[in-house]
């Protein structure tokens, strides 16, 4: 009797190891396999699509406003945005890029500080295998994969036909934006596409022109108080690019007693300026909704992200491609329309604006 209760115990412990060997290769078939390579731009952890935005500047109310807007349209998409702004450092806007990079952002979005410098962005970004967007501002001299923004030609030729049905004849200055932007130079061509023909008639004569250093307001205050003391104060309007230069284009006539006198223009519909226009010393902006930018951007850039290919009807050359491009409507707005467009937006309350 003893042996067989031993025979039955080892048979017993035998059939106990099979079954066990049985279920843990069971359990191991019934695991979810993770593949290692990923199709499209999938991410490994959460599944998310991760957008990298990078940014030229936040010390400006219009592109907090992008940035804001720009990161609840992703988030809306069920994306993820990591976002990261130079201030105006060339070299500081590259490394942000490449530690977008580096974290496998599935797209990049960039606002360039410099047009031409940003290209090394792109080329760092295909070599990873990331497509990149340009966003408001076109990147120069590079493969970039869709160019996003307004058409800034037709910003400035809503600035100069605002300005030019005050002022038929006279003496303009121009107060550009930064000669590192692309988009500075096509808001200037847009103005000129409007005065050359009366720069040519002998009606209007641009008695001083200059590009804004990076945009500094204060260095468009120097170029104004340049452009006065030059004409002796004789100007009759000023064209500036943004409404940030304008402000401090207002400064300057304000300390000569000209402010509301001289008719002034600017772009981006900011806060500021929208209380300017109604108070009188700003005649008027153009409104890009950038809400509108934002969720288009947002949108592009998930799909993309997904390996979508975007098909569009325009093309903007970049001094190396033609660039698929999407290009808003602009909205000229004075004291008159107000309340029509950008306080109907919800952009700006009526109440900000008319305080």
């Amino acid at each position: 009797m003893g042996l067989w209760r031993v025979l039955f115990f080892m048979l017993a412990l035998t059939l106990v190891f099979c079954v066990a060997s049985a279920c843990e290769n069971t359990a191991t078939t019934l695991e979810p396999v993770v593949p290692t390579k990923l199709s499209e731009k999938e991410t490994v952890d959460d599944g998310k699509i991760k957008i990298g935005f990078s940014m030229d500047t936040l010390e400006e109310e219009r592109w907090l406003r992008d940035r804001d807007l720009f990161k609840a349209a992703v988030e809306d998409l069920g994306a993820e945005v990591k976002i990261l702004a130079a201030n105006g450092d060339d070299a500081e806007q590259v490394l942000q890029a490449e530690k977008l990079i580096a974290e496998g952002v599935d797209l990049l979005v960039v606002v360039p500080h410099n047009a031409e410098a940003t290209a090394a962005i792109v080329n760092k970004a295909h070599l990873a295998g990331i497509r990149v967007i340009s966003y408001d501002r076109l990147v120069k001299n590079s493969d970039i994969d869709l160019y996003v923004s307004f058409d800034n030609e037709k910003v400035g030729e809503l600035q100069a036909e605002a300005i030019t049905k005050l002022v038929p004849k006279g003496k303009y200055v121009y107060i550009g934006g930064a000669e590192t932007d692309n988009n500075a130079h096509l808001f200037k061509k847009g103005v000129f596409n409007v005065l050359q023909p009366l720069i040519d008639k002998g009606d209007i004569t641009v008695v001083y022109d200059e590009w804004t250093r990076n945009w500094l307001p204060d260095n468009a205050f120097a170029n104004m108080e340049a452009a006065l003391a030059g004409n002796n104060n004789d100007i009759d309007a000023v064209i500036a690019a943004n409404d940030a230069t304008a402000g401090k284009v207002i400064e300057a006539l304000e300390k000569q007693g000209l402010a509301g006198k001289i008719p002034v223009a600017g772009q981006d519909a900011e806060l500021l300026a929208a209380q300017r226009i109604v108070q009188g010393t700003q005649t008027m902006t153009v409104y890009k909704p950038i809400q509108t930018l934002a969720q288009e951007v947002a949108e592009l850039a998930v799909r993309m992200a997904k390996g979508e290919y975007i098909d569009t009807d325009r093309k903007v050359n970049n001094g190396k491609i033609e660039v698929p491009s999407v290009l808003l409507a602009p909205i000229a707005v004075d004291k008159e329309n107000m309340d029509e467009t950008v306080i109907r937006d919800g952009f700006h309350t009526r109440e900000d604006v008319y305080r």
